[in-house]
């Protein structure tokens, strides 16, 4: 079974049972990104998840901004990004961005 398939299946538990449920996806990356287009991560109203969107801090942030998103309806697309520069003030060899998008599933 695909990841996604597997997270989807775990969206549909979570809504079976009643739980509020966000669904995040990579929808645009540029440079170094840890996950590709298409990534997913879902996050119920208790702060559960499964799958990946990104990694370390960013991750953390999508989960925030999921469980709002569980709480107002609103959808919210997401940008994270280092320049080239910035990266190589810090240590990294490249910058990249990511775009992740987060909605409420019903």
């Amino acid at each position: 079974m695909s990841d996604t398939m597997e997270i989807l299946d775990q969206v549909a538990h979570w809504r079976e049972v009643g739980s509020g449920v966000a669904l995040a996806t990579v929808v645009s990356t540029w440079g170094s990104s840890p996950r590709p287009v298409g990534a997913k991560l879902a996050v119920d109203d208790k702060g559960a998840m499964v799958g990946s969107v990104s990694g370390g801090c960013v991750e953390g942030a999508v989960v925030t901004e999921a469980l709002e998103v569980i709480r107002d309806g609103k959808p919210r697309l997401l940008d994270f990004g280092i320049s080239n520069d910035q990266a190589w003030e810090v240590g990294l060899a490249c910058g990249g961005k990511i775009q992740i998008f987060v909605e409420r599933v019903e």
